[in-house]
């Protein structure tokens, strides 16, 4: 047997082995263990996502924009820096697949501003400049 700096090459391929099962049984831990958290996550059918606008700060005619699951009752609301209700700008129901609501801007002052959906089971807010 060869000898490389007094190990032989069975203590190599028995450490490389040792090394490799070790290796394998922490990635099978850790699936179980992402198994194990996700059981109680909520399903996101039952949820629509709220996506940030394109341009902010933001003038002009802009296009809230959000995904639904399910057919479900939406309102989009506008809230001041102190989330202040400033205006409900659309309460309808929510189609399957992407929804756009269009809003324009002139009817606010210029300022920081959020904008929230809010349906039965959720209500998710995100923030917004306006300068015209």
């Amino acid at each position: 047997m060869m000898i490389l700096a007094g190990i032989t090459a069975g203590k190599l391929i028995i450490g490389i082995l040792s090394v490799s099962l070790a290796v394998l049984i922490l990635v099978i831990a850790y699936k179980k263990l992402l198994a194990h958290l996700g059981k109680g996550s909520l399903p996101k059918e039952d949820y629509c996502v709220l996506y940030s606008l394109e341009e902010n700060p933001s003038k002009g005619t802009i296009d809230f924009y959000f995904t639904a699951e399910k057919i479900k009752e939406v309102t989009i609301h506008i809230l001041d820096e102190n989330y202040n209700l400033v205006s409900e700008i659309w309460k309808k129901e929510a189609q399957i697949g992407g929804n756009i609501v269009k809003f324009d801007t002139h009817t606010l002052s210029n300022g920081n501003y959020f904008y929230a959906l809010v349906s039965d089971n959720q209500k998710t807010m995100k923030k917004m400049a306006i300068a015209n």
